[in-house]
């Protein structure tokens, strides 16, 4: 049982397993939008591989509103497991799931109907806000399917299943690696090919993600009305917030995109290479909040504080670990990726900057995305709408415009970079805040888990 893995044993063998299985899934996924940037720029176009970093950043943005969904499915089903409630789990699989469908499908039609906006608000022009919008209208539409499979792989890993919820990314990014050189070159039909591959995956994800929630833990039931008017106030408790919070981080991408604009399509096509090289290379951290949540999640549950406590301080342990590792790694590597991608002048320049103090500089916010599964998991939503609006707003904004001031187009990344560094230690401090009063919790009358749970504030008093 899923209880008995994550209640008992070795809490950093946990965050490790967990964290790695997910990373595997989610790397298959950001390596084929890798390869992606790697076809396109093999086909000596600058403004293709402008396109692509200018649609990656509204993707960037549905993406993340799915990731607020599938952390609301995923806190619910892995707390009513932790407690013991198998039927409750069932129900709010089912009743999650649904409202996915309806919140991301109406939220795909908005976007796709705004894309011409959005793209030139991101500051493209011409021939590459053409082709932005051409790709975009084409894999937006797909992304109620991804945000289903997102939802699916976090319900998998609430039952313990990191397996099963990593070959789903695994599956789908097969199936767009596939695609890309066949779509791309064989039948030479350059971005609009790239697209269609990403579609293709993203429906097979949504399918081998949900299958084993249905026919392995009959996770599905059929939907109830009165399930569903109860279940979605818990459901909006955490994902309303959590979308606000991830939704923070393409908003912040998107200023990011903005201010590098300013410095031609070369500083763009370096942005992006250097956006699609950052979840290959940290994918591990990336996959570590959805990781550790469930772990948190269940021990909360369970009433078990210490080792709620124990398991954030292994994930923080396992992301300084990662961050040297991959840092050597790119570091040592930083000429070879350039030539990849043909990257000359300010292209090159930027991935130089990047694979070296700005990558010791993720440590941060992969502390922020710990912190971060200790909000969402312990009541407390809101406060990572706080951390991450704060570092892709509040910090992000000032430091960014200062950056391009002193030093152009890389004073933009390490300005993004020290926005990190700041509310990566605010986060860190707020969240062995939340834990230490966490242990004892009050009683409140206003519930926003239902009779089931228990809502956390930072102001609960000690018993």
């Amino acid at each position: 049982m899923a209880e008995a893995k994550f209640l008992t044993g070795n809490l950093f063998r946990h965050v490790t397993v967990m964290s790695l299985t997910s990373s595997v899934g989610l790397m298959a996924v950001f390596l084929v939008d890798f390869v992606d940037m790697i076809f396109i720029s093999m086909l000596g176009k600058s403004e293709l591989a402008a396109a692509v970093g200018y649609a990656g950043a509204i993707l960037f943005f549905v993406t993340s509103f799915g990731i607020g969904l599938s952390i609301a499915s995923g806190a619910l089903v892995a707390r009513a497991l932790g407690s013991g409630q198998d039927r409750l789990a069932r129900e709010r699989t089912t009743h999650a799931l649904t409202y996915g469908l309806i919140f991301a499908s109406g939220f795909s039609v908005l976007v796709w109907l705004s894309l011409g906006v959005l793209v030139d608000l991101l500051g493209a022009r011409g021939e590459t806000a053409a082709l932005a919008v051409h790709f975009l209208r084409i894999v937006v539409p797909s992304m109620p399917f991804l945000i289903l499979g997102m939802m699916g792989c976090a319900i998998l890993r609430a039952h313990g299943d990191a397996r099963r919820a990593m070959m789903a990314t695994i599956a789908g990014g097969v199936v767009n690696a596939v695609l890309d050189p066949i779509l791309i070159f064989g039948l030479d039909m350059e971005l609009t090919g790239a697209a269609i591959a990403s579609f293709s995956a993203r429906l097979v994800i949504a399918y081998m993600a949900l299958m084993p929630v249905l026919r392995i833990y009959r996770g599905i039931t059929r939907p109830r009305m009165a399930g569903m008017a109860r279940d979605l106030r818990p459901v909006l408790a955490i994902a309303f917030p959590a979308i606000l919070a991830q939704v923070a981080t393409p908003v912040g991408q998107a200023f990011v995109t903005r201010a590098m604009a300013g410095y031609g399509e070369e500083a763009v096509a370096g942005m992006a290479i250097v956006g699609r090289l950052i979840p290959v290379a940290f994918g591990v951290v990336f996959a570590l909040s959805g990781a550790v949540g469930p772990i948190i999640g269940q021990n909360f549950g369970a009433g078990n504080t210490d080792r709620v406590r124990k398991g954030f301080n292994a994930a923080i342990v396992f992301v300084a670990i990662v961050i040297l590792l991959v840092t050597a790694i790119l570091f040592l590597s930083r000429g070879a990726i350039a030539d990849l991608f043909g990257a000359e002048g300010l292209s090159r320049e930027l991935i130089y900057l990047f694979c070296g103090p700005l990558s010791l500089a993720f440590f941060f916010p992969g502390v922020l995305f710990v912190a971060n599964a200790v909000f969402n998991n312990l009541g407390q939503p809101f406060l990572s709408t706080f951390t991450n609006w704060g570092r892709n707003a509040v910090a992000l904004i000032p430091l960014v415009w200062i950056g391009s001031l002193l030093f152009g187009a890389p004073g933009v990344l390490i300005g993004q970079a020290l926005s990190g560094v700041v509310f990566g230690i605010i986060a860190w401090i707020m969240a062995l805040r939340v834990i230490d009063r966490g242990g004892a919790p009050e009683k409140t009358g206003q519930d926003l888990f239902g009779r089931e749970g228990r809502l956390m504030t930072l102001f609960h008093a000690r018993r």
